[in-house]
């Protein structure tokens, strides 16, 4: 075990960061699911989880990043109500953004891209010797996370939602592309990260047995998990009598395209006064 860090300057601006999302969330459950997300994203920084997973062990570390992924993420978009979310969204800006990045594919390349680039070389050593790199590193784990459960809770106001089948499909998908590095650390002959010491002191193991473990970890906590959610939501659809195949429709969605198409008719007749003008 490493030697006991408070780290007090995290712990200070995790403090922060919840007590901002408790008073921006109105219903009780939902503050109750804001405040379980940081006291998750708490355990897995903080000592010695933290610890562990910056600078000593890669399988701490790919556990830290599926809890933060697969945990916080859905707590943290499920603490959000519709109308926040069509405040939020309502930036032409952030409306074109979060509109694409509820497609799934582009939802899968982003999580693919993201997830091994912050399991990479590189980043994972960064982050062993620099607490900012880290930070930034964990922050983009948890955007990894939001994007990944964005189409398949279906709350987007104005995306497209996917049926439950499609959702449950999706999730399942997810999992086998969430732990693309796992196979090159089960089979690797080395350890990939020097970056990462003291697996034997601390931890009985070697640096090439800590990395083949961390394959079987990402595997295994992402299979099982998603999977329990995808037969989840496919088979509560069925119980309640939901068409599985079909996607629902909501008021914020008929709203938000609505928002749309009078921008689009405030663009063409911006472009109809400039030609008018011109000429």
């Amino acid at each position: 075990m490493p030697p006991f860090h408070l780290h007090p300057v995290v712990l200070a601006t995790l403090v922060i960061l919840a007590i901002l999302h408790v008073w921006v969330t109105r219903e009780r459950h939902r503050r109750w699911r804001a405040l379980t997300g940081w006291f998750i994203v708490a355990a897995v920084v903080l000592w010695p989880v933290g610890d562990l997973a910056a600078s000593v062990s890669l399988s701490v570390a790919t556990l830290q990043r599926l809890v933060i992924m697969l945990g916080v993420a859905p707590l943290f978009i499920s603490s959000t109500s519709t109308a926040q979310l069509v405040a939020i969204t309502r930036s032409p800006v952030v409306d074109a953004v979060t509109r694409q990045l509820a497609h799934p594919a582009l939802a899968l390349v982003v999580v693919t891209l993201v997830g091994t680039l912050t399991l990479s070389t590189p980043v994972v050593d960064a982050g062993a010797t620099s607490t900012p790199a880290r930070a930034l590193t964990l922050a983009a784990v948890l955007g990894c996370g939001l994007v990944l459960w964005i189409p398949a809770l279906g709350v987007m106001p104005g995306a497209k939602r996917l049926s439950p089948v499609g959702r449950a499909a999706f999730i399942f998908v997810s999992s086998l592309v969430v732990t693309s590095l796992s196979i090159v650390w089960i089979f690797a002959r080395h350890s990939l990260y020097p970056g990462l010491h003291d697996q034997q002191a601390l931890l009985h193991m070697t640096p090439l047995f800590d990395q083949q473990l961390a394959g079987f970890v990402a595997k295994i906590g992402s299979y099982l998990p998603m999977w329990a959610v995808a037969f989840t939501i496919f088979s509560r659809a069925d119980e309640s009598g939901v068409a599985v195949e079909e996607s629902p429709l909501h008021w914020a969605d008929v709203e938000r395209q609505l928002l749309r198409v009078d921008r689009q008719r405030a663009r063409a007749r911006r472009r109809g006064t400039s030609s008018k003008g011109m000429a």
